[in-house]
């Protein structure tokens, strides 16, 4: 009997255990969360995700949006504040904008991954060593490089303005003809707006990497004043998707547009072969989105991981350059070995490396980059 006992209680215990997960049972979910519109978390979870899975079968990923612009990165530093006293914080990898990466830089809310991930070598972009005026070296890396620049039918426009300079007189020639949407619509008529002040107001490099002295901005009133008598010849468009509608049923001329968005609309047949790209000179603004490891990330080896597939060459050609037209986050040199020569050809046909290189801006540090926002709203608009 006593055997009996015993031997029931060995195949219980069996049982038990045999019930019981092993570690390489378990999954681990991954919460990757992003800033941006719904494409950013579609690319994380239809192209990112099922790749990283393969490679690590006990992992699940798991994609959250937090919504488009600096609102969305807001949440998420809203999110990591609220877990700050915690040992451990639910988000592991997050993808957020510039101005949101230098307040959590400051604040200690993120990890300096980069030297531990092997393709932070392959990282040269400026802006990954300052935010808008932070020191952000070793904490972040490019999920990609965007740009603005003015698209302009080739039917309409045979010798497009290739300064603001010119675009100024070209407006006065020709009223109604060119489109931008204003400060609130969309962030392609934001960076037409700073490119304007770097352009025609003094110490454009002060701005872009200070110091900041609040008197800075009274050395504006005539720049600004030349943008409201400007505005009057312009038509002010609803949003940078508006800006490209317009352009595309032939109602402006010209605007500035996001280059990825407009190649993007190009290839589905939504704007016309006839349209082209000129970065005006002095130059005009782009800006990258950041993946970020919090600092008390759970699973932070496994983040270092997926950021390393993310910002591979292989996959910033195939899912950062083929996909959306965006400009690779890491060396361009290491990705277009990747890519076919057509495609390589398409990217730089009107905006050039060189036009990158000596007119392909940052945004101001971020107390300039709100003076002249407010400043906008209370002397253009």
């Amino acid at each position: 009997m006593k055997r009996l006992v015993l031997l029931s209680a060995a195949v219980a215990l069996g049982l038990a255990l045999s019930a019981t997960p092993t570690l390489a049972q378990r999954k681990i979910t991954l919460n990757v969360i992003t800033a941006g519109d719904q494409n950013m978390v579609d690319y994380v979870k239809d192209y990112l995700a099922p790749q990283f899975e393969k490679d690590h079968p006990d992992v699940t990923v798991k994609a959250v949006g937090t919504g488009p612009g600096d609102a969305g990165s807001q949440k998420i530093y809203e999110k990591l504040v609220a877990e700050k006293s915690n040992d451990a914080w639910d988000i592991d990898v997050a993808v957020i904008h510039q101005k949101a990466a230098g307040q959590m830089v400051t604040e200690q809310l993120l990890a300096p991954y980069v030297k531990d991930v092997s393709t932070g070598k392959l990282v040269t972009s400026a802006a990954a060593v300052n935010s808008l005026g932070t020191d952000v070296k070793g904490y972040v890396i490019p999920m990609f490089n965007s740009q603005t620049a003015i698209a302009y039918n080739t039917t309409m426009v045979k010798d497009p303005p290739a300064t603001y300079a010119a675009l100024e007189k070209w407006v006065a020639a020709n009223p109604k003809k060119f489109g931008y949407n204003g400060i609130k619509g969309g962030m392609s008529g934001v960076a037409f707006v700073v490119g304007w002040i770097y352009s025609m107001a003094p110490n454009a490099e002060r701005l872009m990497n200070g110091p900041y002295d609040p008197e800075t901005k009274k050395s504006w009133d005539q720049a600004f004043a030349m943008l409201a008598a400007f505005n009057k010849n312009v038509v002010l468009t609803p949003g940078n998707a508006g800006t490209l509608d317009m352009l595309n049923r032939g109602e402006i001329a010209m605007g500035p547009v996001w280059v990825d968005m407009f190649y993007t609309w190009q290839a589905d047949g939504k704007i016309p072969p006839t349209v082209k790209l000129k970065l005006i000179g002095p130059g005009m603004p782009g800006q990258p989105m950041y993946y970020v490891v919090p600092a008390k990330a759970a699973n932070a080896k496994l983040a270092e991981e997926f950021i390393a597939l993310a910002t591979s060459p292989k996959v910033q050609a195939d899912g950062i350059v083929r996909r959306f037209n965006w400009y690779p986050g890491i060396d361009a040199a290491s990705v277009k070995s990747e890519l076919d020569a057509a495609t390589w050809q398409k990217l730089f046909v009107d905006v050039t490396p060189e036009d990158l290189a000596s007119k392909g801006k940052p945004f101001p540090i971020a107390p300039y980059f709100n003076d002249i926002l407010e400043s906008y709203e209370r002397k253009v608009q």
